[in-house]
């Protein structure tokens, strides 16, 4: 085995392409509270920073607190049943995630997705293939705080110069840099491999088994 004993993922655009589901659900919950709804381009622009985020931008500018809160509220509550009909694995995901499991290094999903959606995208489409599961919530702050980072590597009783975090956002190569791990970036994802480069990555991920590759030296 190389030097990376743990490899952490971000969720969205990395692991799983969840994009449609997105677009899908957020103009629900605008359409039924009388707002207007956006392209997939324009959802696109304002993910990754997780729900509130996304709801806010996706909101006419002035909009009330109050409002900003009715419509997230309803968004939450239709994401158990419309957020992950649509959603897809990029290639090669799995096979990656089973040879990083038989290669004795751990994996983990750290995402800025809030945490009961996270949980239940993960158990639907990767049952068993992740040791650390968090998304979103009041002891793990938004990426780039990098408070979930270090506590997932405590529980995978792993230093940060032995994990590396996969993403495809400059949020995730720096919460990477600031928990101290490698920056590994996907080229696959919602974000230009340019702005990740930019971003600081370390390694730039062509293809899925490259993780492997990486991880195993």
């Amino acid at each position: 085995m190389g030097t990376v004993r743990a490899v952490i993922f971000d969720l969205d655009g990395t692991l799983l392409d969840t994009l449609p589901d997105l677009v899908v659900i957020t103009n629900k919950a605008l359409s039924d509270l009388g707002f207007s709804t956006h392209s997939r381009d324009e959802i696109l622009s304002y993910i990754g920073l997780g729900a509130e985020s996304l709801i806010s931008q996706a909101l006419p500018a002035g909009t009330s607190q109050e409002d900003l809160l009715r419509t997230l509220d309803h968004w939450r509550a239709l994401y158990p049943v419309m957020g992950d009909t649509l959603t897809s694995y990029f290639p090669g995901i799995e096979d990656m995630l089973a040879n990083l499991r038989r290669a004795g290094i751990k994996t983990a999903v750290l995402s800025n997705k809030f945490d009961a959606g996270t949980q239940q995208v993960v158990t639907r489409y990767f049952p068993g293939l992740f040791d650390i599961v968090h998304g979103e919530g009041p002891e793990i702050p938004r990426k780039p705080d990098p408070t979930g980072l270090l506590r997932t590597l405590s529980e995978l009783a792993c230093r940060p110069q032995e994990a590396a975090y996969v993403g495809d956002s400059p949020t995730d190569m720096e919460v990477a840099h600031r928990a101290g791990v490698q920056a590994w970036a996907v080229t696959w994802g919602y974000n230009p491999p340019a702005s990740l480069i930019a971003a600081g990555a370390d390694k730039v991920v062509q293809a899925a088994n490259d993780i492997v590759r990486f991880a195993c030296g």
